[in-house]
């Protein structure tokens, strides 16, 4: 594969992966706005608290890759500390070669 259609594959990844943790953190706040006014169950509790991990987890990555050259650093800081991304970007079985950003 041609490295043209190897970003194609990385974009259309890392779209999905994106798009899955933007519908985790639509699922946590509509368990946050619940919980102002009944109980939550324990695993509607564990969400939140992944979803809101997942959401501080961000935080670095994307100050790291704003920073100049950062879309160079980030790939290597990854390798380094692989949880510093989102559990949706970790999470690939249908990745065959482990590459995520």
């Amino acid at each position: 594969m041609n490295s043209v259609e190897e970003i194609k594959v990385l974009l259309h990844k890392n779209k999905l992966r994106l798009i899955q943790e933007l519908s985790q953190s639509k699922e946590a706040m509509h368990l946050i706005r619940k919980s102002m006014h009944t109980h939550l169950l324990p695993e509607e509790k564990e969400k939140i608290k992944i979803q809101l991990l997942d959401i501080c987890k961000s935080i670095p990555a994307l100050a790291v890759f704003l920073l100049p050259g950062g879309a160079l650093l980030l790939p290597l800081l990854i390798k380094l500390i692989p949880d510093i991304l989102p559990s949706a970007f970790q999470d690939d079985p249908d990745s065959d070669d482990g590459t995520s950003l």
